[in-house]
């Protein structure tokens, strides 16, 4: 399992197809347009980012400016090692191919919401994830999916004015 959170990396082969790039709508741009160019910060500032969009009924529902963790060392990482993360901030991990992930909340200092997304960029399950408490760590909040994708924001925005849900799609 990964951290802040992380995956065990189990691919499924049979899923090697590419993600279709959706262009986005006009309405889709203003909205990545508007994210906070501060983030990444910290541990994070050499990461490359991109906006992500989540779509859902062919209107934007939501967009973050996401960190891309694109490597072993990037995704064990995860957002442990950040103390907060903006309101439109988040941290999209990316796989070769479709696979079972398990993340953790190991060392986190606030909540996540943690979307799965398969090779298309449809959402496949959602987790709302708490902050540990103070007598815990987190490693043993385990929050499984399968996907090809995972984008972590806060806990809560998948709700939050935004309704994202299961079957929305990832657009980036």
């Amino acid at each position: 399992a990964l951290a802040g959170c992380q995956t065990d990396n189990t691919a499924d082969d049979a899923a090697e197809t590419e993600r279709a790039m959706d262009a986005l709508t006009d309405e889709e741009q203003a909205a990545a347009a508007a994210l906070d160019p501060e983030w990444p910060t910290g541990s994070y500032m050499e990461y490359e980012t991109t906006p992500v969009v989540v779509r859902g009924d062919g209107e934007p529902r939501g967009a973050v400016l996401a960190a891309i963790a694109d490597t072993d060392e990037k995704r064990q990482l995860g957002l442990s090692a950040a103390e907060s993360m903006p309101t439109d901030g988040g941290m999209l991990f990316t796989y070769e191919s479709v696979g079972d992930h398990t993340y953790i909340m190991p060392d986190m200092s606030f909540g996540l919401d943690i979307i799965y997304a398969d090779a298309s960029g449809e959402i496949t399950a959602i987790h709302n994830a708490p902050e540990p408490s103070p007598d815990e760590n987190g490693a043993n909040q385990t929050y499984p999916g399968r996907g090809q994708y995972v984008l972590e924001v806060n806990y809560e925005w998948t709700a939050n004015n935004n309704n994202v849900s299961v079957g929305d799609r990832l657009v980036f």
